[in-house]
């Protein structure tokens, strides 16, 4: 990603492959956009203990109580129930595009949201993620200790490709990831073309479809390019 004029990029891509031979791009958060999340999701958290602290503090004694019930809740249960039940990104994040996955880029687990996010009280030290942000600009994939330890990654969401886009058939696993680009990129195109330049073009790759046949290389491209975006047999 090319930098804005007269700053420095603080984003980058970085490459995993998954089990299925498909590479993915994943596009890593650097600090100012992650810290843009947490003011936001601080400003949630504070604005929701103030309403509730103005009601409880009629009851005295108890209301306090119930209110550092909460306020200990809020801290460390908000941002692990987003990440666990909404998809990887607490309110703050979802709002700046970003999302919490697994170093290989599969959904967040329970146990590595449950870790980074315990070992906040270690990345706010000695005041506002000071031991985290030096974490995050001394390795290239901007992780804050939590990060480090638990094997996640913050990225920005990139927009998906509708499957609708590619006609359905009984999906075949590719071998590699660079056959599974080259099938997706037949199949996105294949309705604009006309069935014979689609069985011509098919033809060409024998030994991936293992035939010459345009018809039936056609139907082969197909099949692989249903198992890259993840359908199944029934």
């Amino acid at each position: 990603m090319l930098p804005l004029t007269g700053t420095i990029a603080l984003d980058t891509v970085r490459s995993v492959a998954t089990p299925e031979g498909v590479e993915l791009d994943l596009r890593l958060a650097g600090p100012v956009g992650r810290a843009c999340a947490w003011l936001v999701d601080l400003f949630l958290r504070m604005t929701g203990l103030l309403v509730l602290w103005l009601v409880l503090i009629p009851l005295g004694q108890l209301g306090i109580g119930v209110w550092l019930i909460f306020l200990f809740l809020v801290e460390w249960l908000y941002p692990v129930a987003f990440e666990i039940w909404a998809g990887g990104a607490t309110p703050g994040k979802k709002l700046l595009g970003l999302r919490v996955v697994n170093d290989d880029g599969t959904p967040v687990s329970r146990w590595a949201s449950v870790t980074r996010n315990l070992l906040r009280a270690v990345d706010f030290l000695p005041a506002l993620y000071g031991v985290g942000l030096i974490a995050m600009l001394l390795n290239r994939d901007f992780k804050r200790m939590g990060d480090l330890v638990a094997g996640t990654v913050v990225i920005y969401v990139e927009p998906t490709r509708p499957p609708s886009a590619i006609p359905e058939a009984p999906p075949l696993a590719p071998r590699t990831p660079e056959e599974a680009r080259a099938v997706l990129e037949f199949a996105e195109r294949v309705a604009t073309l006309t069935p014979e330049r689609a069985e011509e073009l098919a033809g060409i790759p024998s030994r991936l479809t293992g035939t010459e046949d345009g018809a039936l290389a056609r139907r082969r491209l197909l099949q692989l390019a249903n198992h890259v975006i993840g359908r199944r047999q029934p």
